[in-house]
């Protein structure tokens, strides 16, 4: 079909004009208050992140996210369980206890990044991440992470968790874990207290991987001396064989 002709433009009248006006401040308007209904969604909404925690509460406990709720919502986020970031989430929530999250801290910790969907969480996953390069806040978050994973009727941490979250935090970036792990392996301790806890990371930032910094007359705790006489007697028993 052949394309039809335009027409000739004509000109205007005076109340033509003045009609056009008022039709494009129409448009315009209508257009801006699109794009406000689009972009209403960004804006957090108490009530979407209440009912998003109800998705993971059952009946019995509505006010507590446990352990089957936790697996579900880190399914739906895409993340790990043991994933780091899920650590740093439960500091910003300050969450009191490993694999639940009250309603409260919940709402707290939400409210504050300004999130309550799956698709706004998961865009908030590197900003967590990203939280770890700093020292400070690294050194909040390993102090946090104590009291979080121990069991609360304990003052000390059994050593099966103390490893599982000391992996986590200076595994990949301690060039002593490794020995250090083992250490504990053969060692006699059964639990990890919160000085030599918090006295671990500040080895592991201070001290070389020579261990020829290290002061034996330094206030270590006595795991740490011990830590560093049995890795010396380990690499000499290595060096003569």
């Amino acid at each position: 079909m052949p394309r039809s002709k335009r027409r000739a433009p004509t000109e205007m009248s005076s109340a033509d004009e003045d009609r056009y006006s008022s039709k494009r401040i129409r448009n315009s308007n209508s257009s801006s208050r699109r794009f406000q209904r689009l972009d209403e969604p960004n804006t957090f909404s108490q009530k979407k992140c209440l009912a998003w925690f109800r998705e993971y509460t059952s009946p019995d406990e509505p006010d507590v996210l446990g352990p089957e709720g936790m697996e579900k919502f880190c399914e739906d986020i895409g993340v790990e369980p043991e994933n780091i970031v899920m650590l740093v989430l439960a500091y910003r929530m300050q969450a009191r206890q490993m694999g639940f999250f009250t309603q409260e801290e919940w709402m707290k910790g939400l409210s504050e990044l300004q999130t309550d969907s799956i698709q706004k969480i998961q865009g908030r996953l590197e900003q967590l991440r990203c939280m770890l390069n700093d020292p400070h806040t690294f050194k909040a978050i390993y102090r946090y992470a104590y009291d979080f994973a121990r069991d609360k009727d304990q003052r000390s941490m059994d050593m099966e968790t103390a490893k599982a979250m000391l992996q986590l935090l200076l595994g990949k970036h301690w060039p002593l874990y490794t020995q250090f792990s083992q250490f504990l392996d053969q060692s006699k301790y059964k639990v990890i207290n919160k000085d030599q806890w918090c006295n671990i990371l500040e080895f592991s930032r201070t001290i070389n991987i020579e261990l020829s910094n290290y002061d034996v007359d330094g206030a270590w705790p006595v795991m740490l001396d011990e830590f560093v006489e049995w890795l010396k007697a380990a690499r000499t028993k290595t060096d003569i064989s």
